[in-house]
């Protein structure tokens, strides 16, 4: 059972970098859909949709953003969280007698 308590901080930093590089490329669509002008394109119809689709748009990246924001806070929490209690469990596996060889730590 303990080989599948493994973490792998160094993944999960560049999880979080690649989902905050998200957060700031949906960042940049919304100033863009926010900047362009749909008026002009054709008939009042395809003015209307265009329309529509630039504010259903908007308002799903702002959802994905804030998401993305909220998970990579998570999955930052979940990881401190964790290597703390692995630091722990070492300690008091040192402290109870165990050596170096009978601890496996996980990588950081």
């Amino acid at each position: 059972m303990a080989e599948r308590l493994r973490l792998d901080a160094v993944e999960l930093e560049g999880f979080m970098k690649l989902l905050d590089g998200s957060v700031t490329s949906l960042k940049g669509l919304r100033s863009a859909l926010a900047g362009a002008t749909v008026g002009g394109l054709g008939t009042d119809e395809l003015d209307k949709a265009c329309e529509d689709f630039q504010e259903d748009w908007k308002y799903g990246a702002e959802q994905i953003g804030e998401q993305a924001e909220d998970l990579s806070k998570i999955i930052e929490q979940s990881k401190d969280a964790f290597l703390e209690v692995e630091d722990a469990l070492v300690k008091a596996l040192h402290k109870a007698g165990k050596t170096n060889d009978d601890i496996v730590e996980v990588p950081k």
